[in-house]
């Protein structure tokens, strides 16, 4: 597909598979949405032509022979800081799944899925990239944690931690509200949208992820607290 004409209303989105049947269910469903979409069968491809062309959104298969959607997600979020990825997994497990997130992917979508949760999925992820940076905001800093929403960097001891975009989202949100429990559904519609609410395992994967970045003990933690059946809130306790 020309890469180069311009974009759909709804935007662009890659679609990265080496299952031609699955690249062609999902271009005929996104295409009547309103999206242009660009295919790729294989990671490298995948890699190359974000390099040189703007996309809204990547979904990006994890099973796939060369480079693997693992490490295509790994050196798209080196070109892409900000690109939205979706993962489309055969892959259950936890491990599997923090694997996937800490590799750069802000979601993923468990093989076999349903096409309308997948839709409502990424129109959520192209949405709240078209939002955000829209407005600047000041530095926020708790106890040894400094977050930067312009320059997208967070540190704690003067040193910079790695966060994935939704793991960014995640605690800028949690420490905008610091001392707030947050209710596991308003945080899944904040940052993931309001089609999502009661997945909490999925909740769960994330915030785990980032309490091994952020906490000296993840478990036991000081910043990233939990609300028992409830929610999560970041301590403002934490100086």
């Amino acid at each position: 597909m020309d890469i180069e004409t311009a974009e759909a209303e709804s935007g662009t989105v890659l679609i990265v598979d080496d299952d031609e049947a699955m690249r062609r269910a999902l271009r005929t469903t996104l295409s009547s949405l309103g999206f242009r979409v660009v295919e790729a069968a294989r990671g490298e491809e995948a890699v190359t032509l974000v390099r040189v062309a703007r996309f809204d959104a990547v979904l990006l298969d994890v099973d796939m022979p060369g480079m693997g959607g693992v490490e295509a997600c790994r050196s798209i979020r080196r070109t892409a800081p900000n690109l939205p990825i979706l993962m489309l997994t055969v892959m259950d497990s936890e491990e599997d799944k923090v694997i996937a997130l800490d590799s750069g992917a802000d979601d993923y979508i468990t093989k076999p899925f349903q096409l309308r949760e997948t839709i409502a999925r990424l129109r959520s992820a192209v949405r709240r990239r078209n939002l955000n940076g829209r407005d600047h905001e000041s530095p926020i800093r708790l106890g040894e944690i400094e977050l930067d929403p312009d320059r997208h960097r967070v540190t704690k001891r003067g040193k910079a931690i790695h966060l994935t975009p939704k793991e960014f989202e995640l605690l800028h949100y949690l420490m905008l509200h610091a001392g707030e429990p947050i209710p596991h559904k308003r945080l899944l519609n904040a940052i993931w949208g309001p089609q999502y609410g009661g997945e909490l395992e999925y909740l769960r994967t994330f915030m785990r992820s980032l309490r091994k970045k952020i906490e000296d003990d993840p478990g036991n933690p000081r910043y990233l607290l939990t609300d028992a059946y409830y929610g999560y809130r970041f301590s403002d306790d934490a100086g």
